[in-house]
């Protein structure tokens, strides 16, 4: 993505799987009756729907998503038509706003006319702009002369997607159908019940075996202020049915800075079920919010093998850069972003480890069969592949190794910056390479990939160990949820899991990669969880590339196991 960057773009998840809050909300029938109705329903449809690409503030991301803060794409009645048709029917191709060139793709946004009508009121009546109310009949007018006549027609074009091909030697078929949006899927892994997380923070139950899902708790059962401002990206069961959620929380106080509250909770009770029950913050830390729209957040968490827990900390930056806005600070990192955080689970104290630095946006981390531990992260806007990496944590009185982030990727020389903004490496450090793609999938064309194509977004991964099928055991599967910018020539990257198997060379110290796909392709693939000798794979929405410019609807469950040696 640049990723599952956010906390999802640029390669994709920079902000999705930032600010990827909300779940999938039906919006309220007819003609809204006052403005503040309006202005207060859509504010919650553009969070769900929206700020992924034009982020919570409105500012977009410089040179691929336009701004619609201040927009003078918005003004005048040319404006408010563009805007609807923008909404129900997409856009491509280059445009200008407020000076400067846009070229990207916007697919079109799946909400009826009373929804499109109560989001554009919520963006005309924010940041500047002129203000006004849209009604439905207003939408719907526009909408006949899109693409998609009718709302029935934008429904029916992101219709699901048949199976993807069934690996050799397993089955693959549907678990459940989603009804909202859906980041991360964790369990005990003993085949009976999953617990899935909704972006503002909500969690369900799954009946494996049913394929029921029931609620569990909401938001507003464990979040300061019902969970407004707040997105989830991080949920993880261990072995005394704990349940860990890692929430980020924009925070804009007084004049000062404006931070990133990252807070992990957990939920230690359980009920006469065996759910968990009653989460608490258990952990929390802050710093300056990220420059532009490159505020990762803290996402994904697990206990490893060691007994500690481990939480992946994105970078609050594209490459480095140390921003003018006072308010969001000018030093770049900090010492607990673009890093891999330790704790122990069992102690009082709650001081972070830093285990691993360099590390631009982990949206996950796995443990193979020996114990070595593995992340997959997003690359930067500056077209550098997507990273595999061996994380090894430091020993008593050692420093955590550098992974590169933001001086150095893939194979490039020294004097090789991403940016002229590039800050310099600091010295006495050597940056540890990423794991190499020895192919055959995996990589652009007539490129060897360190590890995976530029934009592709690597999301969820998980170990295969060795009851299944020789093809697959003893390798790593990794989600790609795929570009959200136009790819190479046009080529969308991502939308798949592969499988790869890691293995030293003669250096120890240096990995490198067999990588093949295993299941393609899929709906923007964002995590996977095993359970019962079974893989799920959850779809975060159905449509399968970008370049083809649909819209967004909730996703599903996929369940592929083997079926024979």
């Amino acid at each position: 993505m640049n990723s599952v960057c956010g906390v999802f773009p640029r390669s994709a998840l920079t902000t999705l799987f930032s600010w990827l809050l909300g779940a999938f909300l039906a919006n309220a029938a007819g003609n809204p009756s006052d403005l503040a109705g309006q202005v207060r329903r859509g504010q919650t449809l553009y969070i769900a729907h929206c700020s992924m690409c034009h982020q919570v503030t409105g500012r977009g991301a410089a040179g691929t998503y336009p701004p619609l803060a201040a927009s003078d794409f918005l003004m005048g009645d040319k404006g408010r038509r563009s805007a609807v048709a923008a909404v129900v029917g997409g856009l491509q191709g280059p445009i200008t706003v407020n000076g400067k060139a846009y070229n990207n793709l916007m697919p079109a946004v799946v909400l009826d006319d009373p929804g499109v009508a109560d989001v554009l009121t919520f963006v005309f009546n924010q940041w500047g702009n002129p203000g006004g109310a849209f009604s439905a009949d207003e939408v719907a007018r526009i909408r006949a002369d899109s693409p998609f006549k009718t709302f029935a027609d934008l429904v029916k074009a992101n219709a699901y997607e048949p199976l993807p091909k069934a690996p050799e030697g397993t089955r693959v078929r549907e678990t459940v159908r989603l009804n909202e949006f859906v980041v991360r899927i964790a369990g005990d892994g003993k085949g009976r019940v999953a617990y899935l997380l909704t972006g503002d923070g909500s969690v369900r139950r799954l009946d494996l075996a049913t394929r029921k899902i029931t609620p569990l708790f909401a938001a507003a059962d464990y979040l300061p202020n019902g969970g407004a401002g707040i997105s989830a990206a991080g949920l993880h069961l261990d072995t005394r049915s704990r349940l860990w959620i890692v929430t980020n929380h924009r925070r804009e106080e007084g004049t000062g800075l404006v931070t990133n509250e990252v807070t992990i909770h957990r939920a230690s009770r359980v009920d006469p079920q065996g759910n968990p029950t009653a989460p608490k913050a258990w952990f929390q830390m802050r710093y300056p919010w990220g420059i532009g729209p490159y505020n990762h957040g803290a996402s994904h968490v697990a206990v490893g093998p060691d007994g500690r827990l481990y939480l992946a900390s994105g970078s609050r930056t594209d490459g480095g850069e140390r921003g003018s806005d006072p308010r969001l600070g000018t030093m770049g990192e900090t010492d607990l972003t673009a890093a891999l955080l330790r704790f122990d689970p069992e102690s009082e104290s709650r001081e972070p480890e830093v285990v691993a630095r360099g590390i631009r946006n982990a949206w996950s981390f796995a443990w193979d069969s020996s114990g070595h531990l593995f992340s997959v992260s997003n690359g930067p806007d500056a077209h550098a592949c997507e990273e595999m990496d061996w994380i090894r944590p430091p020993a008593s009185g050692e420093s955590p190794r550098h992974h590169g982030f933001p001086h150095q990727f893939e194979d490039w020389s020294p004097t090789r910056a991403a940016y002229p903004h590039t800050p310099k490496s600091p010295e006495g450090v050597s940056f540890v390479r990423p794991v190499k793609n020895l192919g055959p999938d995996g990589q652009p064309e007539g490129r060897t990939g360190w590890t995976f194509s530029p934009h592709s977004s690597p999301a969820g991964m998980v170990w295969l160990d060795g009851r299944w099928p020789a093809a697959w055991r003893n390798a790593f599967l990794v989600g790609r949820f795929g570009n959200l910018i136009s790819g190479d020539q046009g080529k969308d990257a991502g939308f798949d899991v592969l499988s790869v198997r890691p293995s030293r060379t003669s250096d120890a110290e240096v990995w490198e990669a067999t990588t093949k796909t295993f299941l393609a392709p899929l709906g923007r693939p964002l995590d996977l969880h095993l359970s019962g000798g079974r893989l799920y794979v959850l779809e975060y929405t159905r449509p399968t590339d970008f370049k083809s410019g649909r819209g967004w609807l909730p996703g599903r469950i996929l369940e592929v196991e083997p079926s024979g040696p």
